[in-house]
């Protein structure tokens, strides 16, 4: 394939991907619905705003989420030069899971305190990381990635890409006691990203 004909191939498949990603983020707040209350007075129209507070933190907390998923999908399909028809296919797994959170987030939402719908919606955003972190270590590879790219670039995109699995992980865990709060870790994903691309790789040193 010509050069041209690689550009074209891997700006297809990023359109693509951008296009999933804002639609999966657009039916996040289609899922809130504006409330009707029977009566019309303040009191009336204020509880029937406090009644959507767990839908609007759903649509907040999976915003951040898919943003966060976004960001990082973003940022390594800038670092390829050519196109791989081998990340097609996990790519498409990613979109296939970031597709699925607006059921997940309204499920969680609409059950804010209970058990099962919190792991539900934990295990929905660990899988889509898992699945972002196969895609990462598939693409960010010779001969597609760039030359100007060095190695610990490479494996600090894989390390960030490991925060979200591991928010996840801890949601789920901590839904079996404290359904609800569970999701606080998630909105820490943002520090954890920093923080897990602050680490440094531990290198063998040479014997003298």
């Amino acid at each position: 394939m010509s050069e041209h004909g690689q550009d074209q191939q891997l700006e297809r498949l990023t359109f693509f991907s951008d296009a999933v990603f804002a639609i999966a983020i657009t039916l996040l707040i289609i899922e809130v619905h504006v409330p009707h209350p029977e009566s019309r007075t303040d009191q009336a129209w204020l509880q029937a705003l406090v009644d959507l507070i767990p839908q609007l933190a759903g649509f907040f907390l999976s915003f951040i989420v898919v943003g966060a998923l976004w960001a990082a999908h973003h940022r390594v399909f800038g670092l390829l030069r050519r196109y791989d028809p081998a990340i097609v296919w996990p790519n498409l797994f990613l979109l296939m899971a970031i597709a699925f959170t607006p059921f997940s987030t309204a499920l969680m939402s609409a059950h804010p305190v209970e058990r099962v719908p919190e792991i539900f919606y934990a295990t929905s955003l660990l899988v889509a990381g898992l699945l972002q972190y196969r895609l990462i270590r598939k693409a960010l590879r010779a001969p597609y990635l760039d030359p100007s790219v060095d190695a610990e670039t490479v494996a600090m995109l894989r390390r960030r890409s490991l925060a979200m699995p591991c928010m996840a992980v801890l949601a789920g865990v901590l839904a079996f006691w404290w359904p609800g709060r569970s999701n606080l870790p998630l909105l820490l994903t943002p520090l954890a990203v920093m923080l897990f691309a602050r680490m440094r790789s531990r290198r063998p040193t040479a014997a003298p």
